[in-house]
């Protein structure tokens, strides 16, 4: 008599189903606990919160730089915006005004 461990059919059908299984099994857990799986979820959502704020804060600076570019027009410059730059840049300043340094 033979056994069921020895049967060549037995082993024939369970070592598919047993690789089936397994393929299933790690899909199953790569489902939860993968890169992009259910338990990264609150990670990525963290990860979008954080860039939206950013992409908001970097799109009003980019709005104030596009508003200085077009303050700085060569047909048209606005005075203040280049007595500003003066002042700032090349330490330049009229003969009647005082500078006060603050710590």
């Amino acid at each position: 008599m033979r056994s069921a461990r020895n049967d060549p059919k037995l082993i024939g059908k369970s070592l598919p189903q047993a690789l089936a299984l397994t393929c299933l099994l790690l899909m199953g857990a790569l489902a939860i606990a993968g890169p992009s799986g259910l338990l990264a979820w609150s990670e990525n959502n963290r990860l979008l919160a954080e860039r939206q704020k950013e992409l908001a804060h970097l799109q009003v600076e980019r709005q104030e730089l596009r508003n200085r570019v077009a303050l700085l027009d060569p047909r048209q410059v606005d005075p203040d915006i280049a007595g500003e730059l003066l002042r700032s840049n090349l330490n330049v300043v009229h003969p009647d005004e005082m500078v006060m340094l603050l710590d």
